[in-house]
């Protein structure tokens, strides 16, 4: 079986994707997975998570983008080629590969805008275009032998994103009880439904026969709830209001289906994510996963059983996670 695509988004921003992303990238590779963790969003924030600021430096010099997602597409943007063959992924860890996200990379916004309606007239180059993401990802997961893919991506429903969903297996939605979550969710389900299907109708256009092209799955994994602030070990009220309506409102605008499941009950749940506010500076320090700070990095006291609660919290989400796309994880991974 090919390694899994896995999207994680939300049209919302500011609701701690490319975070999670980063941890359950290390926690893959914790539980004995090689992950490709793909920066695909723009602000390449994922980027600035995994390296340190000298060696991104040496990724966005003026102009020079060879080793970056930009660079690995530049030749089919510029007209005098395809993507890479070899295209780079930086070794984070023995375990872990990264596609380097690249601000230049909004530079391909419009000419996927113009590629996408090209794609019903049949023409090849736009079939190149919008299938270079997934193919990118698919000549790193065969290069580098990977188990496990997951894309950070922005929070927008443009043709940058458009692009990047048809490339994607699964989708896992993070999302913050509130209304502006909510409202995304409404917006992100028919969004996804319309081009799959779009998707469909194009791909059955393809004049290249040696073209491969994603099949634009796009299978709604589920949600993550993120950062549910606690009193007393129970959410605070505002957050169990909102929370409340997600099940409701996942099922009917992204699933297309009725439920009377509440939030204790709803199998579209993937998880809840706690908000680990005093590690998530320290972890940034150190850049590491919180799960892996040492006593040394500050996990004192109470701040070590913190830690060993996030990696559970982690762990669980990502056996969860790769249960549901048929990922096997081995039993004594630690």
């Amino acid at each position: 079986m090919s390694a899994p695509i896995i999207a994680f988004f939300n049209n919302k921003g500011g609701v701690g994707k490319t975070s999670l992303v980063y941890h359950l990238s290390w926690m893959y590779a914790d539980m004995g997975l090689k992950v490709l963790a793909a920066d695909l969003d723009p602000q390449a924030n994922l980027t600035a998570a995994f390296l340190e600021e000298e060696r991104l430096e040496e990724f966005w010099p003026d102009g020079e983008h060879d080793k970056t997602v930009y660079g690995s597409i530049e030749p089919l943007l510029r007209g005098v080629g395809d993507i890479l063959e070899r295209p780079h992924a930086e070794e984070i860890d023995e375990r872990i590969h990264l596609l380097v996200g690249d601000l230049a990379l909004s530079r391909f916004e419009d000419e996927l805008s113009q590629q996408w309606p090209l794609c019903l007239d049949k023409k090849e180059r736009a079939f190149r275009v919008m299938s270079a993401f997934w193919r990118v990802v698919m000549r790193i997961v065969e290069q580098k032998d990977i188990d496990i893919v997951l894309i950070d991506l922005g929070p927008n429903l443009g043709a940058i994103n458009r692009a990047i969903l048809v490339a994607a297996d699964y989708l896992v939605i993070p999302l913050i009880p509130d209304l502006f979550s909510l409202q995304g969710l409404k917006n992100l389900g028919p969004f996804i439904r319309d081009l799959r299907e779009e998707w469909r109708v194009r791909r059955d256009r393809n004049p290249a026969k040696d073209l491969p092209l994603p099949e634009g799955r796009m299978e709604p994994l589920g949600y993550i709830i993120m950062q549910h602030a606690e009193r007393l070990g129970r959410p605070v009220r505002a957050y169990e209001r909102w929370a409340e309506k997600i099940p409701m409102v996942y099922a009917e605008y992204v699933l297309n289906l009725e439920t009377n499941s509440n939030i204790k009950t709803d199998a579209n749940q993937l998880g809840l994510m706690k908000h680990y506010r005093s590690l998530m500076p320290m972890a940034q320090e150190a850049h590491k996963p919180i799960f892996h700070l040492l006593p040394a990095d500050g996990a004192i006291g109470s701040h070590q059983n913190a830690v060993f609660e996030a990696e559970d919290n982690f762990e669980q989400i990502a056996l969860e996670i790769a249960r549901r796309c048929g990922v096997t994880i081995e039993k004594d991974h630690h």
